[in-house]
């Protein structure tokens, strides 16, 4: 006997009922229409146009078939703040919003990583400095609502072009341990001519620390009689970055 598996997609009546014998315009949800007029805009005007709370109504119309959207929209926004960090929220979170359940937070996480990967598309094979903004963008897109802090780094040839994009190291909330020669060995495992260095602060605050300062100084000191640059050590947080390049500290 075929086994009929249940997720919150069912909640939302995705499972058949009996229809009544007659159907008339004011029996239909009132849902579809504005589903045909949400629809019928993005195709017109574009995303641009659209505000978080509808777009992300967008995204779940495919998630959950058979209901109103919005609520579980707002509910998403109300929690997390931005569309950006509904998608980057962890899972066990976005199914503590009502509506979202194991098999949509999923859903969820894999637009996100479409997302990520589509971003990353935007710097493979391009000259990096070029494409600083793009680069940016990648950086957020990848670290910027992890829970924990991380260590990548960039890896560049002679014409600044990425060769590499690792994750080195992976800590805790306030911490990731670095270790300089590490960072130098495998760019000259590559053949990196340059460097990028990026890590995220949780907390949502990129200023950098006096820790970051010194460490970064310590890797600029290791590299240069190596020939290897760093361009940057930029720092990601919820809201926004820091350069130290920019902020004139390397």
């Amino acid at each position: 006997m075929a086994t009929e598996e249940h997720d919150e997609r069912d909640f939302f009546g995705e499972r058949s009922l009996p229809k009544p014998k007659r159907e008339t315009a004011q029996e239909k949800p009132h849902y579809l229409g504005h589903r045909d007029r949400l629809r019928e805009r993005f195709s017109t005007a574009g995303g641009d146009t659209f505000a978080d709370y509808e777009l992300l109504e967008l995204l779940l119309f495919r998630l959950i078939p058979r209901a109103d959207t919005k609520p579980a929209a707002k509910a998403l926004l109300a929690r997390f703040g931005t569309f950006a960090e509904v998608l980057g929220a962890p899972v066990n979170l976005l199914q503590e919003v009502k509506g979202i359940g194991p098999a949509v937070a999923l859903d969820l996480k894999i637009v996100a990583a479409a997302a990520k990967r589509m971003t990353r598309g935007e710097i493979s094979g391009r000259e990096v400095l070029s494409s600083w903004n793009q680069v940016l963008d990648y950086c957020r897109a990848a670290m910027a609502f992890e829970e924990r802090e991380q260590f990548r780094i960039l890896f560049l040839d002679k014409k600044n072009v990425l060769i590499a994009d690792e994750v080195q190291q992976t800590g805790t909330v306030d911490h990731t341990p670095v270790y300089p020669r590490e960072v130098i060995k495998r760019a000259l495992e590559l053949s990196a001519t340059a460097i990028i260095l990026v890590h995220n602060h949780p907390s949502g605050d990129p200023a950098p620390s006096r820790a970051d300062i010194d460490m970064t100084r310590t890797i600029i000191d290791t590299a240069k009689p190596l020939g290897i640059a760093v361009h940057d050590h930029v720092i990601i947080g919820k809201k926004g970055f820091a350069s130290m390049k920019g902020l004139l500290l390397i």
